[in-house]
């Protein structure tokens, strides 16, 4: 069967919630999609995605949206330097680019972390947003995940 859809894990598994890419990358199966746990070197997987060529490659990591943890957005590529946690070797945006012309579409979906310091372990309300995201992706609901625009603020932030 054709792989007609690609899913980038990216992440760091020993800075706890910023593996949550890697986490949802060797949860996910589904039919016609190709899921790769990419780490925090996703540039190392450039030539899978042009080899196959997907309609629609998404890739999903940890980011800094200001939101709830767990709480995912689709994050435009002129957004991903000011939002990313920056764990990677290669600057997201100059990776997206680079795939663009690999792929139909290509979609970055950011996860906000709880918890980013040393240790294992994905933390309960970004897990609970993983498994959300998932069931939207294999259900080929990207459609309804929201877009990311701009750090939401709380009312407690506000001063409200």
């Amino acid at each position: 069967m054709a792989i007609v859809r690609m899913l980038l894990g990216i992440g760091n598994t020993l800075r706890r919630d910023d593996g949550i890419g890697n986490y949802i990358a060797s949860r996910f199966h589904a039919r016609g999609w190709l899921a790769l746990n990419c780490g925090t070197m996703p540039e190392n997987f450039t030539a899978v995605v042009r080899r196959h060529h997907p309609e629609i490659l998404v890739l999903v990591d940890a980011t800094e949206l200001g939101l709830d943890p767990g709480e995912f957005r689709i994050v435009s590529e002129e957004q991903i330097e000011d939002v990313s946690v920056g764990t990677h070797n290669l600057p997201l945006s100059f990776l997206i680019r680079y795939l663009a012309e690999s792929a139909g579409q290509v979609i970055f979906i950011g996860i906000q972390p709880g918890h980013l310091g040393e240790g294992e372990g994905i933390s309960p309300d970004v897990k609970t947003g993983a498994e959300q995201l998932i069931t939207l992706l294999i259900q080929n609901r990207i459609q309804e995940i929201r877009s990311f625009e701009g750090r939401e603020k709380k009312c407690d932030e506000q001063g409200d």
